[in-house]
C-alpha cells in the first residue's frame, strides 16, 4: 500500500489497525496521471474524497479533482506528490478506507473498501454505515 503523511493530526486509529486513508499503488499512479490530464497542480491540488447522503443504501461516495484543500481538511500524502483531502464529516466515514483503482476487461475504475461500510449497493458507489 502507499505510504501517507498528514498534515493533520492523526486520527485514532480503526479496528482494522489502519489511519487515515490508503491509497494503493495503482490509485496513486491512476490518481496522478488523471491530475497531470486534467491541469491540477501537484503541488497545490489534489484528489477530494467525500460522502453525500443519498444514493441506494443511504450515503454515497464523491470523488473529484480540488485546485486546493480547505481550511479544516485532513491532507494525505501519498509517493511524495499525490494529495487527497477529506472533509472533517465525511473523515467519520472514511477513516480506515482503502482506495483501490481496477482495470480489467469488465470495469475500470476505483474500488472504495471501507470498514465502515455495513451495506453497499450493487454498484459500488453507495453505502450504509
Amino acid at each position: 500500500m502507499g505510504s501517507a503523511s498528514t498534515d493533520a493530526i492523526q486520527p485514532a486509529a480503526t479496528a482494522a489497525g489502519k489511519q487515515g486513508v490508503e491509497l494503493t499503488p495503482r490509485a496513486v499512479a491512476r490518481v496522478r496521471s488523471a491530475m497531470a490530464k486534467e491541469g491540477i497542480s501537484a503541488a497545490e491540488g489534489g484528489l477530494r474524497l467525500g460522502i453525500l447522503g443519498g444514493g441506494c443504501s443511504g450515503l454515497s461516495y464523491t470523488i473529484r479533482f480540488d485546485t486546493q484543500p480547505r481550511d479544516r481538511d485532513r491532507v494525505f500524502t501519498y509517493e511524495g506528490d499525490v494529495r487527497v483531502f477529506i472533509d472533517p464529516k465525511s473523515f467519520i466515514y472514511l477513516n480506515g478506507m482503502v482506495l483501490d483503482y481496477e482495470e480489467t476487461l469488465m470495469r475500470q475504475g476505483f474500488n472504495f473498501i471501507n470498514p465502515n461500510s455495513k451495506k453497499s449497493c450493487g454498484c459500488g458507489s453507495s453505502f450504509t454505515a
